[in-house]
């Protein structure tokens, strides 16, 4: 496996925070780093887009802090999410901010772009692009990407189908650059199971939701704690995109999630219903994303204390006699 120079001597464990829509913010960003794990926002979380600037000044200010005080054990570098997509308007302004703070890693998502690669490892960063499908992870590579995140079944959010072992395992036949995991990973063993799969890093969400400094409602934090693999359903109707959604928070919207239509792929939507009639339940604001893995997560807690019980869970992590 391959870790690249940019993470080394500064992970406690071998995780990176996914960046979650809304939910990611500066305060769960910095106490991911602090405690050793990669720390990850999505650009669009900052609005308006004059916000950005301030949370990067701020984000890379207080690690910088940090690392002064704390020599011995540095924070883990921090990412930020570009979506790539055509409806991404904030796409150039976000970037170029990115690149006045020399961000260290940027994941980017729904679509590859060689330029955006090429710009970011002129200032020195490095670029893991989430993927569902081999398909995507070829392209990916081939348009200059360092790393790959492969989203399997299980995942919140916009999750795919593959099973984790083919899905790495077959990465593996052709990429020897870094990789995560991604697809219910919510306990240390479960890091340690994604590196014996060949994995380089486990990438985990949902169970961030459920932190302290997570910018989500009490609501939702509480539903994660409270639900299971059973509560989740997977669906395209709310953003044209499959993803992962938490049952009880469908039925709240008032819709049946055992009978839930499915929505036209070429138009993403987040937020109308195309007949005009009524307004959709809006993805992430309304109807909550999560993985399967939340059975693991029972109370909510600050990010440093997960991080902790991973680590302790990881260290812990050996096989069975037998």
């Amino acid at each position: 496996m391959s870790m690249p120079a940019l993470f080394k001597g500064r992970l406690s464990i071998p995780v990176i925070g996914s960046p979650l829509f809304i939910i990611s913010v500066p305060d769960l960003v910095i106490a991911q780093c602090k405690a050793g794990v990669v720390g990850a926002f999505p650009a669009l979380n900052a609005r308006p887009p004059e916000l950005l600037d301030e949370w990067l000044a701020r984000i890379t200010e207080e690690l910088a802090a940090y690392d002064r005080a704390h020599p011995e054990r540095p924070s883990a570098p921090f990412a930020v999410n570009q979506i790539v997509h055509r409806s991404n308007n904030r796409l150039e302004h976000d970037l170029a901010l990115c690149e006045k703070y020399k961000v260290p890693m940027i994941i980017t998502s729904l679509g590859a772009r060689e330029d955006l690669n090429q710009a970011v490892h002129r200032w020195g960063g490095i670029v893991f692009h989430d993927v569902i499908n081999q398909t995507f992870a070829h392209k990916a590579i081939d348009k200059g990407a360092d790393g790959l995140i492969l989203v399997a079944a299980g995942a919140g959010g916009h999750a795919g189908t593959v099973s984790p072992f083919a899905f790495v395992a077959e990465t593996r036949a052709w990429f020897d650059g870094p990789i995560a995991l991604s697809g219910a990973i919510a306990n240390g063993r479960a890091i340690r199971a994604a590196r014996v799969l060949g994995a380089d890093f486990a990438y985990i969400g949902s169970a961030f939701i459920a932190t302290e400094e997570a910018n989500a409602v009490e609501a939702y934090k509480a539903m994660i704690t409270n639900s299971g693999a059973d509560d989740i359903v997977y669906s395209n109707l709310f953003t044209g995109v499959h993803g992962n959604y938490l049952k009880p928070s469908i039925v709240a919207a008032g819709l049946d999630p055992n009978d839930l239509p499915t929505s036209d792929p070429s138009k993403m939507s987040f937020g109308t219903d195309t007949s005009g009639e009524r307004a959709r339940p809006k993805a992430w604001k309304e109807i909550w994303g999560s993985g399967q893995g939340i059975g693991a997560i029972d109370k909510v807690v600050p990010a440093a204390e997960l991080i902790a019980r991973f680590k302790k869970e990881y260290d812990e992590a050996i096989d069975p006699p037998l």
